[in-house]
């Protein structure tokens, strides 16, 4: 006997014309919903023009006015120079915008004195600049009638003065440039020498760059010869010097000599 076939469920009819009006209808909705107004549109884009033109005025305001200006120069590190002579030089205008002043160009007004060895100059907000000088310092002086030069550290003659500072050794030299043979190597030797001992030294001379000799007090010399292997001559010197001696020299570091001419 054969099985009965499994019941049949019933499906009810689409009305598909109804489906597509139901659709229809959704759609309509999420339009209107999404879609702004004609109202809302406008104060859209009276808020949007209000922003950009206050932005454009905010910038308008800080790089060409004084909305955001400089009210005051602060000059750091000078010792022989006044701050006066730094502010005349630097040239900066009070009120002018603080985003566009050129600090490069301050810079370089500044660095051109010739005390100056190095100068920074930076914002600090709202409204001060700050302009730091680092001076040059003698290493020595170059006589000359009724005056003497200050040379620093790179051999630039950049001071004229009565007399020389204490404790600066003459440079027995015609001239001092950065350009000098003589001058770069009797420079380079006195930066060498350990600090206690160039406490000491009195003057300094070459008749060539290969024969620098510095004179000490109490009559002693140290014969140093070119700038070369210095670090390895300020050694044996500073053992050397202990000893009781005129004239310590130290051309060759590896047969250094003791003598009493």
């Amino acid at each position: 006997m054969s099985a009965a076939p499994p019941p049949t469920r019933s499906r009810r009819p689409v009305d598909r014309a109804a489906t597509r009006e139901r659709l229809r209808q959704r759609r309509a909705r999420s339009t209107a919903v999404r879609r702004p107004t004609r109202a809302q549109t406008i104060r859209r884009r009276i808020v949007a023009l209000g922003v950009v033109l206050g932005l454009v005025g905010l910038a308008y305001g800080l790089f060409f006015t004084g909305l955001l200006g400089v009210r005051s120069v602060e000059v750091e590190g000078t010792k022989d120079l006044s701050k006066q002579q730094v502010l005349e030089v630097a040239a900066v205008s009070t009120g002018s915008p603080m985003l566009t002043v050129d600090l490069a160009a301050i810079r370089d007004r500044v660095a051109a004195l010739p005390r100056v060895a190095a100068v920074g100059v930076s914002r600090a907000w709202p409204a001060t600049l700050r302009i730091a000088v680092t001076e040059r310092t003698p290493v020595g002086v170059v006589k000359a009638p009724g005056a003497v030069h200050l040379v620093d550290g790179t051999g630039r003659d950049y001071a004229v003065l009565p007399a020389a500072p204490p404790g600066v050794p003459d440079l027995q030299l015609t001239k001092a440039s950065p350009d000098d043979p003589l001058t770069k190597a009797v420079v380079q030797v006195l930066a060498a020498v350990p600090e206690k001992i160039r406490a000491e030294v009195l003057s300094v001379s070459a008749k060539t760059p290969n024969a620098v000799v510095l004179a000490l007090s109490a009559g002693r010399q140290i014969r140093w010869g070119s700038a070369e292997n210095s670090p390895r001559k300020a050694a044996v010197l500073t053992a050397l010097i202990t000893q009781p001696g005129k004239v310590y020299d130290v051309s060759s570091p590896q047969l250094p000599t003791i003598s009493n001419p």
